[in-house]
């Protein structure tokens, strides 16, 4: 990791060394804590934007209330802290950003209520997430023996720090086993997300990927479906099984950091000819025009630090 200036905790400018908590931050111990990322593009005109920031400020405090975790600021505070926080840091030619709320020190035992909140907000230069080969030559992904959390045994639709210990467990499967990414199922077979991305496939001219019914909310998911509405590209969310990815024309992972990386194989079983299909290569082109601001479609989706 490229270290930064700076991050903002609690409202003030620590240097990137001295940002530290207590070992007996309740959150370190019990889990409890919200994120998100975020990121920002040097833009065609030379000018630094942060990608759909207001939406990602907006889902960090919706998995906050998910689990009872009071964020002392209001969301415009937090928006304008990761502008600050970037122009400080004169990340100008892009980063990752990972606001976090978490529940600090003055409290032990399971029940949280009396814990404070503290928040951070880090930003730093970081590339392509499963590497600049992969988002060219495309990745291998593995499914993973690794069950999706359900939905009656926690909060999966909070993106909260607890629930990535099983993305954790199935990425380092994976990647032990010789692959770059893990996919998992839920508790009924399907297939549900990566890691830390989102799943599409193409089949027979469509886009397929799975209902959110147990995933994450995500912010690139809706728009990748929103670039391929444009490029005249039918869509379909239904359940998809392991066997229908081995024989897909075409499949990828979107998110904050993987951006739109193609799947080169699955299992063993090579997707397509090997490499990223067309229809890939068209969505990762809208995407990356979009986030670069040559989209006038989506310039709202853009804010400018400077």
């Amino acid at each position: 990791m490229e270290k930064s200036k700076y991050i903002w905790m609690d409202g003030v400018m620590v240097p990137w060394d001295k940002a530290k908590i207590h070992v007996l931050s309740h959150t370190l111990h019990y889990g409890n804590g919200v994120f998100e990322g975020t990121k920002a593009y040097k833009t065609h005109d030379g000018r630094c934007a942060i990608f759909k920031l207001h939406e990602h400020t907006k889902r960090l405090f919706s998995s906050a209330k998910m689990t009872l975790i009071n964020i002392p600021y209001t969301q415009d505070e937090l928006n304008q802290a990761q502008i600050k926080l970037l122009q400080e840091n004169q990340l100008f030619d892009g980063a990752y950003i990972r606001p976090l709320a978490c529940l600090g020190y003055g409290v032990m035992g399971i029940y949280h209520k009396d814990a404070p909140v503290n928040v951070s907000i880090s930003a730093w230069k970081w590339g392509a997430y499963l590497g600049s080969d992969g988002m060219k030559n495309g990745i291998r992904l593995k499914i993973s023996s690794m069950t999706r959390n359900s939905n009656t045994s926690g909060l999966g639709k909070a993106k909260a720090a607890a629930n990535y210990l099983n993305s954790q467990m199935a990425k380092y499967e994976a990647i032990e086993c010789g692959y770059d990414e893990a996919l998992l199922r839920d508790d009924q077979g399907y297939i549900a997300e990566a890691s830390g991305a989102c799943f599409f496939m193409v089949q027979d001219g469509y886009l397929i990927s799975p209902p959110n019914d147990n995933t994450l909310n995500s912010i690139t998911q809706k728009t990748v479906i929103d670039l391929a509405t444009d490029i005249g590209l039918e869509v379909k969310r239904q359940k998809v099984t392991r066997e229908e990815v081995y024989i897909c024309d075409e499949c990828f992972l979107t998110g904050t950091a993987a951006e739109i990386t193609p799947v080169r194989d699955v299992d063993s079983r090579i997707i397509g000819d090997g490499k990223a299909g067309k229809i890939t290569k068209k969505l990762q082109k809208a995407y990356f025009d979009l986030v670069a601001g040559k989209n006038n479609k989506y310039k709202d989706c853009l804010t400018y630090i400077n």
